[in-house]
């Protein structure tokens, strides 16, 4: 029993390694920034919030040794074409996937959520979700996020 547990141990930490998991906070923080020129409102170790413009916010949740996700918000039923850029750089810093293909996905994603209040679009290594709502006090509210998973097929 005494050799099954450092075994255990490095198994898992060696599980941690590799994907954008492996990345600190700090390093996926300053891949959105660069990515997207948002600006930094809050920063802790494993969550950060931007804002980019006065209608568009991202918020980035940093997984180790799980996964990362970044979300984007924007306050209307329609967004322009800028926030599904902007959402499919920050999702690229993160995840690593093309940022067309995310922004691609956020498209589809979105557009069913009008319809359908919630819809998810499978990518290999992500899931891209988004819902559409409406806040009693902010009004329309589009909200899409990228969320790493182990798949990476």
């Amino acid at each position: 029993m005494r050799t099954l547990l450092p075994v255990l141990a490095l198994t898992i930490l060696a599980a941690g390694s590799g994907t954008a998991r492996a990345q600190s906070c700090d390093t996926l923080i300053d891949k959105v920034t660069a990515a997207t020129a948002a600006k930094v409102t809050e920063r802790r170790s494993d969550y950060a919030s931007f804002a980019d413009g006065p209608d568009m916010t991202l918020s980035l949740a940093c997984g180790s040794p799980v996964l990362s996700s970044v979300g984007a918000q924007y306050r209307g039923a329609s967004p322009p074409e800028v926030y599904f850029e902007t959402f499919g750089r920050a999702g690229h810093a993160v995840t690593g996937i093309d940022a067309a293909t995310i922004t691609e996905a956020a498209h589809k994603a979105q557009a069913a959520s009008v319809r359908l209040r919630h819809s998810n679009v499978d990518l290999g290594g992500a899931r891209i979700t988004c819902s559409a709502m409406v806040s009693p006090d902010k009004g329309p509210l589009t909200l899409c996020a990228v969320i790493e998973h182990s798949d990476r097929s």
